[in-house]
């Protein structure tokens, strides 16, 4: 039986101050991601096909042009599951505990990753996200906000996301992954199988100055759609997962979705 590998207690709030970060959002408002960023995927993806059988359906889900991909949270390699059929460069908000002065830091503002600070009401990552959405770009956003502790997708979706997708306009594209909840048991020889279903796209009317009721129902609305969606790969089990994922957007085609 899989069971899931215990995860360092998160830090909820960044105690250093904000100015720190402002090189980090400059680098990512003013250049899109660089070769660095193929060069991560590139890794990781073979990674993911060899190691946990990583499969993914309904990727054509992912429209052209400004576009929120929105998955749920249970392993640090989500955001890399999330991208691996995409050919989109997907800049993610990252928690600023990941940035400092290390060499990693250079990693991820170089490939497009942007610091959120963490206990904060961050209104630059919202600034540096809205900039790679007004160029055309994919921004990456968790519904969740943290990184699930149990492996189930959360009850709470944060309502950040929903003041994104309202005063972009740009479509949201909920993603469910099931199984990368088990990804650090390779520790122990275990490689649990990862399937990565993109939902189809759902977009909010546009507002300017939304209210926090309207940005908490868009957010609660692409949790719900999250929700479903793994569900339903939950429910086929980790040996079926994927058939069920490509039965599910062979039946969205006949239906006539896009």
């Amino acid at each position: 039986m899989a069971e899931n590998v215990k995860i360092k207690a998160q830090v909820y709030k960044d105690p250093r101050p904000a100015e720190i970060f402002d090189r980090f959002h400059e680098r990512v408002r003013d250049h899109p991601p660089e070769w660095v960023y193929e060069l991560v995927r590139t890794v990781t993806v073979w990674m993911g096909l060899v190691l946990w059988r990583l499969q993914g359906f309904g990727a054509e889900n992912v429209p052209n042009g400004a576009v929120i991909l929105a998955p749920n949270h249970a392993s640090f390699m989500d955001h890399f599951f999330a991208g691996a059929f995409v050919r989109r460069h997907i800049q993610f908000m990252a928690k600023s505990q990941m940035f400092g002065r290390h060499l990693m830091s250079w990693v991820y503002s170089h490939g497009g990753v942007f610091p959120v600070r963490r206990g904060y009401a961050d209104d630059e990552a919202f600034k540096t996200a809205f900039t790679v959405l007004g160029r055309g770009g994919t921004i990456g956003m968790y519904v969740e906000g943290g990184r699930s502790r149990s492996g189930k997708v959360g009850d709470d979706a944060k309502a950040g996301i929903g003041r994104l997708a309202i005063v972009s306009g740009a479509p949201v594209v909920p993603i469910a992954i099931l199984g990368s909840s088990q990804v650090r048991n390779w520790t122990r020889l275990r490689f649990p199988k990862v399937v990565v279903r993109y939902g189809q796209p759902v977009r909010f009317e546009q507002a300017d100055e939304p209210t926090l009721e309207q940005q908490q129902a868009a957010a609660d609305e692409i949790l719900r759609r999250i929700r479903v969606m793994h569900a339903e790969l939950e429910a086929a089990g980790p040996r079926h997962a994927a058939k069920q994922a490509r039965e599910a957007v062979i039946a969205e085609r006949a239906r006539g979705l896009p």
